[in-house]
């Protein structure tokens, strides 16, 4: 886990966020849902929720993507930033609208039985049970 500020945003700009919080290891989701909305898997990190400052608010929409989790992404170029599980303190964020260097590495894959045809995950790579880590 990394403790340093951590910055990132949108592809335009329009949307950006910072943190000092420390990040949680990256999980990699390959549900169906995180497959349609990033268009291959989600990798994610997460922060408490008080310690995220999203810069660009007005461009920042949800989408309930479930009765229990919702999905925020830029108005203008439809980047996907985050996933906020209801009643949770924590925000997920996608590890990919980072700024280099992150310091995090990926501490398992999640939802690997619902993964697409198209690509193998390396056996090597750490895999669990979902729980509501997002």
């Amino acid at each position: 886990m990394s403790t340093e500020r951590h910055r990132g945003g949108c592809l335009c700009g329009a949307v950006t966020f910072e943190t000092e919080a420390e990040l949680r290891e990256v999980l990699v989701c390959h549900c169906s849902q995180c497959r349609r909305n990033s268009g291959h898997l989600w990798a994610a990190t997460a922060a408490p929720d008080d310690e995220v400052t999203i810069h660009g608010r007005d461009h920042l929409r949800w989408y309930r993507s479930s009765a229990v989790a919702k999905r925020g992404f830029c108005s203008r170029c439809g980047s996907s930033l985050f996933w906020k599980q209801d009643g949770s303190s924590s925000l997920s964020i996608a590890a990919g609208c980072l700024e280099l260097p992150t310091g995090l590495q990926i501490g398992s894959h999640i939802y690997v039985d619902d993964a697409s045809d198209y690509y193998a995950i390396h056996p090597d790579e750490p895999c669990r049970s979902p729980d509501a880590d997002g």
